[in-house]
């Protein structure tokens, strides 16, 4: 009776093994969500776009964007961490979702360390320092020695409060050592559109967002905020090089899965991820909307979000950015 027992548990436990495994070696076998923190049309959404297509092509099961604007990224990434951890419902993630929000918000429904298995870094985003033509400043080093012979006079626009273009003034404040006062408002659309007309003396834009205004003399260029130059802008020389060292204000964008999800799964959608990102068309397309194509290991991507999680709180408590 034991031998029988004995091996009923053991083809029971085949039988389960064998159950457990058979969908991470089928996946995927029916329509992907893919969560995007922000509205149709955005740099976000297009980027996600762009990548779920080629996704589509790749692993022949459609990827549904599923668009959930709001409350700086959270209402999407709470979705994405409390989803079932089968590969069917993904986030394209962010600085601000799985790096600054933590610190900004005082109280969040997830944890961005522990709800996501980070899949891959797509790409980063530029941040280009730009003032209205009629700031006496034609280099970084003027608007800084401006700012300080004029403490608290010089006013930055943001796309709002928190913002990746709000947090990448305030720690040019910091690190800069001047007085400029935040101006934010309700998208980078408006801002960027106050900065021209002059209201607002300047603003950190992103490069896509501001580059056909950098070219028609609408709002001058000074420096882009990545440690690296960026091919949007190639000519265009980074606030480190300029004698900030260090400064690195980069808006990222990057695959994640909710936590837990087979391993299996998540080689499979690594693979398809940095095949996508090999594809001409893919990359020019992303080139084109002004993103520098990363593309890393899961585990070099959870070493690059740790990286920014210290960096974005230390800037959020100095500037008193915190929501309640």
């Amino acid at each position: 009776m034991l031998k029988i027992v004995s091996k009923f548990l053991v083809g029971l436990t085949a039988a389960l093994t064998i159950a457990t495994a058979a969908p991470a070696s089928e996946y995927p076998a029916r329509p992907i969500s893919l969560v995007v923190a922000f509205p149709p049309g955005g740099p976000s959404d297009v980027l996600a776009r762009i990548v779920g297509k080629k996704l589509h092509e790749l692993l022949n099961q459609p990827f549904v964007i599923e668009n959930r604007p709001g409350a700086g990224g959270n209402i999407a990434a709470e979705q994405a961490a409390k989803a079932k951890p089968d590969g069917y419902t993904l986030l394209m993630g962010n600085n601000s979702i799985l790096a600054t929000n933590a610190a900004l918000y005082k109280k969040l429904n997830y944890d961005a360390q522990r709800d996501f298995d980070p899949i891959a870094l797509i790409g980063t985003q530029a941040n280009i320092l730009v003032v209205n033509p009629s700031v006496p400043a034609n280099s970084m080093a003027e608007l800084i020695a401006l700012a300080k012979a004029n403490p608290g006079k010089l006013n930055f626009a943001s796309s709002g409060h928190g913002a990746a273009a709000h947090l990448a003034g305030e720690l040019f404040k910091a690190e800069a050592k001047v007085n400029i006062v935040h101006v934010a408002y309700k998208g980078a659309a408006p801002a960027l559109q106050d900065v021209i007309a002059g209201h607002v003396q300047m603003m950190f834009a992103t490069a896509a967002s501001v580059i056909g205004h950098i070219k028609s003399g609408k709002v001058r260029a000074l420096a882009v905020t990545t440690p690296k130059r960026t091919a949007l802008l190639p000519e265009l020389a980074t606030v480190d090089e300029l004698g900030i060292k260090g400064f690195d204000a980069t808006t990222w964008h990057g695959l994640v899965a909710p936590s837990g999800t087979p391993a299996a799964i998540i080689r499979t959608l690594h693979g398809a991820t940095m095949t996508a990102l090999r594809d001409a068309a893919v990359r020019k397309a992303l080139m084109d909307l002004g993103v520098d194509i990363v593309g890393n290991t899961p585990r070099e991507f959870e070493a690059y979000i740790k990286s920014e999680i210290p960096k974005w709180t230390a800037v959020v408590k100095a500037s008193g950015a915190q929501i309640e």
